[in-house]
């Protein structure tokens, strides 16, 4: 999997769960006042922000992003759906494009 990839599909994961913990959150507090939303979307966010901040450290320091752009990258999955935001900069910035060193998509499997 690329990098463009990877951090593409952990950022709208990470916007998705939040998502659903926020509606889970509304319906808990606002609508029925029950908590299965919360108690559902919590743990998926978890295991979604915990993806996202390990993708992002993978890719940022692989590809030697600066302390600020590596910054924003983790800061930006704490706001509601900022990583779909930092992922589009990214990819405008060339942040995503030469990581994951020698590998490729395209490579050729080993024969042995």
């Amino acid at each position: 999997m690329s990098p463009l990839r990877a951090f593409r599909v952990a950022a709208i994961a990470e916007a998705v769960s939040w998502t659903g913990l926020l509606v889970g959150m509304f319906f808990k507090y606002v609508v029925v006042k029950d908590e299965i939303g919360v108690q559902v979307m919590g743990p998926i966010h978890g295991v979604a922000f915990i993806a996202f901040v390990m993708v992002t450290l993978r890719v940022g320091l692989d590809a030697r992003w600066s302390k600020k752009q590596l910054g924003l990258g983790l800061l930006s999955s704490i706001p509601p759906l900022f990583t779909v935001v930092f992922d589009l900069y990214a990819e405008k910035a060339g942040l995503l494009a030469d990581s994951w060193n020698d590998s490729s998509d395209d490579a050729e499997p080993v024969q042995g």
